[in-house]
């Protein structure tokens, strides 16, 4: 199944939805079969949640990072922090 992508990196929720059924899953019965409640997992849709992710992205069977490679980008950057700026500048 070909992915359409939401910026063009990303897989839109409603393929990782639709991924999940086509593997007999739900959001919520995967969430419930791995002990979290039932709507926890929704949160891997909408915001960063590593351990969603791999659990959603083994239900399909594909890594983490291939639905989410924006997300997965942005971890690998390196984080400056302002004490860190000061440091690089002076």
């Amino acid at each position: 199944m070909q992915m359409q992508k939401k910026n063009k990196r990303d897989w839109h929720r409603s393929y990782v939805i639709a991924a999940l059924n086509e593997r007999g899953w739900s959001l919520r019965k995967l969430s419930r079969e791995v002990g979290l409640g039932q709507d926890t997992l929704r949160n891997a849709l909408y915001r960063d949640y590593p351990k969603g992710e791999r659990i959603i992205a083994a239900a399909i069977g594909v890594p983490p990072e291939q639905i989410w490679a924006e997300r997965y980008a942005k971890r690998r950057e390196p984080r400056i922090t302002p004490a860190i700026a000061l440091a690089m500048v002076g």
